[in-house]
């Protein structure tokens, strides 16, 4: 059982709603999904009679039982505890716990329940398909949002959290928000991608919220939420061909995601060094010989011009 560090006993509502508030100070875009996961947590504690304040190990168990019996995948599920392991370190801040349990739990759990699932090949098109895909959209936003994830590999999270003042269209650069994930921030652009940029800023100026740093916002001006950018890019993808709805296969479904495979898989197959494709994406570096191979940038913006597939947008 978590002890309490404070002679204190908010209702799991308050509780939501002061941590809502407090992700309102953080970098985390997507509040309303961490929202909605502690939600629906404290709810199933609620049915067993416990709270987020008297959780159990058993609770645990029990709830992972049952996302498990829901058959969702285990990429999902990990989404869930990362969004309770947030509500946790919240408690911790406000003194109303003494330790994370989630931390623990997650560490010695989540492998064991792992979905075979989870190993199947995503959905990779090919160059003329991401080209009639993007130009089969006509609503600027949508276009310039899949062309970026195709342009640039950059993920969701990623995406979402784009200022306005993070696009350079004069040189053709994107800087990201620094994240664990990423060791490089600066994303380079080509002509196609400078031009989709600066006709969706160009209708930006005439939508609600144009006022606000988002670079992409929705039809009431706040900025995009990554659950409508999964519905777009389904939505577009199932219109030309490529989202098979009726498919329980993950090669059948296109997704944001697809697009960073799409992005590292042309790239190596236009005969791109493997270095400057590994650079590009981003990836950490996670071996001692890593820190020492510099990356000429000059080379590498040139390089990526190069290789990039165009989309005749």
């Amino acid at each position: 059982m978590i002890t309490q560090s404070a002679d204190l006993n908010p209702t799991s509502s308050d509780l939501i709603q002061r941590f809502k508030e407090d992700l309102k100070l953080s970098d985390i875009v997507s509040i309303s999904e961490y929202i909605n996961r502690t939600t629906e947590f404290c709810a199933f504690l609620e049915a067993r009679e416990s709270s987020p304040l008297k959780l159990t190990k058993e609770d645990l168990r029990s709830f992972l039982i049952q996302l498990k019996e829901r058959n969702l995948k285990s990429a999902t599920i990990d989404r869930f505890f990362t969004c309770l392991s947030a509500f946790y370190e919240f408690l911790i801040v406000e003194e109303l716990v003494e330790f994370n349990p989630i931390l623990p739990f997650r560490k010695y759990y989540f492998r064991k329940y792992k979905n075979s699932n989870d190993s199947e090949i995503r959905k990779l098109i090919e160059v003329e398909d991401a080209a009639r895909l993007v130009n089969s959209i006509l609503d600027s936003r949508d276009k310039c949002i899949l062309v970026l994830f195709f342009k640039t590999g950059m993920r969701l999270g990623e995406l979402l959290s784009l200022d306005v003042g993070d696009i350079d269209l004069e040189r053709g650069e994107i800087t990201l928000k620094p994240t664990k994930k990423r060791s490089n921030r600066v994303l380079y652009i080509d002509n196609e991608a400078v031009a989709v940029l600066s006709r969706w800023l160009s209708a930006r100026k005439n939508r609600p919220g144009s006022d606000g740093s988002a670079l992409f916002i929705n039809k009431r001006g706040g900025r995009i939420s990554k659950a409508s950018v999964e519905k777009m890019t389904r939505k577009h993808a199932e219109r030309v061909g490529l989202y098979d709805a009726n498919s329980g296969k993950l090669e059948d479904k296109f997704t944001p995601h697809c697009c960073r495979h799409w992005f590292v898989t042309h790239l190596i197959r236009s005969g791109m060094s493997r270095d400057f494709v590994k650079e590009l994406r981003g990836d950490v570096r996670g071996e001692a010989i890593d820190i020492y191979n510099h990356i000429d940038k000059k080379e590498l913006r040139e390089s990526y011009l190069a290789h990039i597939p165009q989309l005749g947008v």
